[in-house]
């Protein structure tokens, strides 16, 4: 692909609608991210039927509108890639249907972006790697994905090639934030209000448990650690402070346990290159810091994309697209959107493992 070709890039797997075209050297010629954090917030989490509807009703507007910003008429596209899966059923049908009609009436090639992996490959995107001209990281990378719906550490070896090291055994970590954010009376979403409290907090005061912490392997579990927020919310939550010091401990044992379990993924993949962080999460700044601790003891950088690619965008969509249409992979006009998609199964798309 010439590097000057661009790809439109089309998510709505979730939350958010977002709608973005890329070079293939990487340049963002347009973004837009629509949040439906108004839509949402009375039902205190996200309501698929909702989501879907708000999908339908943005998302062609958002199109038109990078595709403006970016000077392009759709002809010019080297193609169109839209998320496939994992999400939402109703969504994902919006998006992508959206992103084959557009494909089909300009005779443009199609990619069925796998979210997951759209995420694990925000890391080689030209500007955000660790080297001296900023150049993307090098497979193989240890990638530890954390965000709502999401808790596993990959290894990610190339375009399609996926190892999962270890995952969550219950809950995902960003869930875990959410419900102990609401534990403690805050807005949804609780990650980013919980993140806010804590500063104000003293992590020492409240012992709260730091689940599988240094146990073999890098699995994770959390719903431990949600019953414990619960009970020191019932015990010791009567005053402000209290509830800061609840958060700023909640979120110190979820950091520590993070760092541990990426030690031990990266013991499980010694030729990593970098540890890589995505999603949600990946936005916590005391997650980000336990991280880069654990990165350094092994000699390694942690990579973590800007805080507005670590939640759901179009520019990691387009990207994933980019780096597929590379290898010659593009999909059918027919392939149906999966609402679960492992990247295990990536291999399956034409790449072997």
């Amino acid at each position: 692909m010439d590097s000057g070709a661009a790809v439109l890039g089309l998510e709505s797997s979730c939350d958010e609608t977002a709608a973005a075209v890329l070079r293939a050297d990487g340049t963002i010629l347009a973004e837009v991210v629509l949040s439906q954090l108004k839509e949402h917030s009375p039902y205190g989490g996200v309501v698929p039927e909702i989501a879907a509807r708000a999908h339908l009703d943005h998302l062609p507007r958002l199109v038109a509108q990078v595709m403006a910003e970016a000077g392009l008429d759709y002809p010019q596209l080297a193609g169109v890639a839209a998320t496939a899966g994992p999400g939402l059923i109703g969504g994902l049908i919006v998006g992508s249907t959206l992103g084959k009609g557009i494909a089909l009436a300009h005779g443009l090639p199609f990619v069925a972006v796998n979210h997951l992996e759209a995420h694990a490959l925000t890391a080689t995107l030209p500007g955000i790697g660790p080297g001296e001209m900023d150049a993307p990281v090098r497979f193989p990378y240890l990638l530890l994905l954390l965000s709502g719906g999401h808790c596993q550490c990959v290894a990610v070896e190339g375009v399609g090639r996926y190892r999962r090291l270890g995952t969550t055994l219950d809950d995902a970590v960003g869930e875990a934030f959410d419900k102990s954010a609401k534990l403690l009376g805050l807005p949804w979403p609780g990650g980013p209000a919980l993140e806010r409290l804590a500063r104000q907090g003293d992590a020492t005061r409240i012992p709260l448990p730091r689940p599988l912490l240094g146990r073999a392997g890098c699995d994770f579990s959390w719903s431990g650690l949600k019953t414990a927020v619960a009970h020191a919310v019932s015990r010791s939550a009567g005053t402000e402070q209290d509830r800061a010091d609840i958060a700023a401990a909640f979120q110190a044992s979820v950091a520590v346990v993070l760092a541990d379990r990426a030690r031990h993924a990266l013991d499980m993949l010694p030729a990593a290159t970098a540890l890589v962080v995505a999603g949600g999460v990946a936005a916590n700044q005391g997650v980000r810091a336990a991280l880069a601790g654990a990165a350094a003891q092994r000699g390694l950088p942690l990579v973590a994309p800007p805080v507005r690619l670590c939640t759901d965008n179009a520019v990691m969509v387009a990207w994933a697209g980019i780096e597929r249409l590379r290898l010659g992979l593009a999909d059918a006009v027919g392939h149906a959107p999966r609402p679960r998609w492992p990247l295990e199964g990536m291999a399956a798309k034409g790449i072997a493992a």
